[in-house]
């Protein structure tokens, strides 16, 4: 991607919709190896929500379309075929949601009906597999209400990890197979607006902030929970504190991008080898973006889906980044 192209793609961003800046974007090619491109704009602008992958699909659930407006919107992106369309609507307004796929369903978990609201316990799951016919239907509800955190899949069962305070400490495993729910050891540091992501047998869980707002402190805290031992433990930090990030696994390194701060919106991209305990910096995302929880690596690509462009909950955007990773750590 040109100096060009990529201001374009920017200014785009900027003013709401992705526009077409030359014959490459206006094609969408794949971006080559260590490099930038995009897919297909969402059909609502979106940020403070959380999404899952799901049958090549990815499921986008609730959040800020525009202003602090929770909506129960599910959109749904076609990776084949790079379109969008609208899913079964979730029972209720959601925004800082947690979000995981398991066997051909998604899963729902917490979050808020809208910024001024207690945090909800929630659960909700769609069956993928139904097709046209598939609604939201209320599981067992979380332990304790919570927003704000992470969900990962491992061995059957979907751990959930971290939320706004009171609950930055919260963490337990939900079992789809009998509805119910463990309490695990708590997370060593109370946090938010975390990333984590599973290597091996070992959750990692990075970055986060330790109050409510988007003001509140940072922290780079890299901690690691043992699924066989059940105990925590510290790795290297990340190379800045910072919150609202996302994440994903590819090629067995853990990358990670974006987040806010009071100044501003992180660009940085950066990617944990597990096999060196070390952090990379890698080249700046095109446009920094926050207030995402899950990503999707696919076909060689990471999905960068939505997010906010500006701090704060009111900037959610329509854009819809890609990176094809090199570095490899398997």
């Amino acid at each position: 991607m040109t100096f060009t192209q990529s201001k374009c793609l920017i200014q785009a961003a900027l003013a709401g919709a992705l526009l077409c800046c030359g014959p490459a974007l206006a094609q969408r090619a794949d971006p080559l190896p260590g490099q930038w491109g995009q897919k297909a704009p969402l059909l609502e602008p979106n940020s403070e929500f959380t999404l899952a992958s799901s049958g090549n699909k990815i499921y986008v659930l609730g959040g800020y379309p525009n202003g602090r407006i929770s909506v129960k919107t599910v959109q749904v992106y076609d990776i084949a075929t790079d379109t969008w369309a609208l899913g079964p609507p979730l029972p209720e307004a959601n925004n800082h949601g947690m979000a995981a796929a398991l066997d051909g369903v998604v899963y729902l978990f917490g979050g808020q009906t809208d910024p001024q609201t207690a945090y909800v316990d929630t659960v909700y799951a769609l069956d993928t597999r139904q097709g046209p016919q598939a609604r939201w239907v209320r599981k067992s509800s979380m332990p304790i209400a919570r927003s704000a955190g992470a969900a990962v899949v491992h061995a059957g069962r979907i751990y959930v990890a971290g939320g706004r305070p009171p609950r930055g400490h919260d963490f337990a495993v939900y079992d789809p197979q009998t509805d119910l729910w463990e309490k695990l050891p708590d997370l060593p540091s109370q946090r938010n607006h975390i990333a984590m992501e599973l290597i091996g047998d070992r959750l990692h869980v990075v970055g986060g902030r330790l109050g409510g707002g988007f003001q509140s402190d940072k922290t780079a805290a890299h901690e690691v929970f043992d699924l066989k031992s059940r105990q925590w433990t510290v790795a290297a930090p990340m190379l800045k504190p910072r919150s609202g990030i996302n994440s994903t696994m590819a090629f067995g390194c853990m990358h990670v991008w974006g987040g806010e701060e009071s100044a501003g919106v992180f660009p940085d991209h950066d990617v944990y080898n597990p096999r060196t305990d070390r952090w990379t910096a890698l080249p700046n995302m095109v446009m920094p973006i926050h207030g995402v929880t899950g990503a999707t690596f696919a076909n060689g690509l990471i999905y960068v889906t939505g997010g906010g462009t500006q701090v704060g909950g009111s900037s959610g955007s329509l854009l819809h980044q890609v990176y094809r990773p090199q570095i490899r750590c398997d």
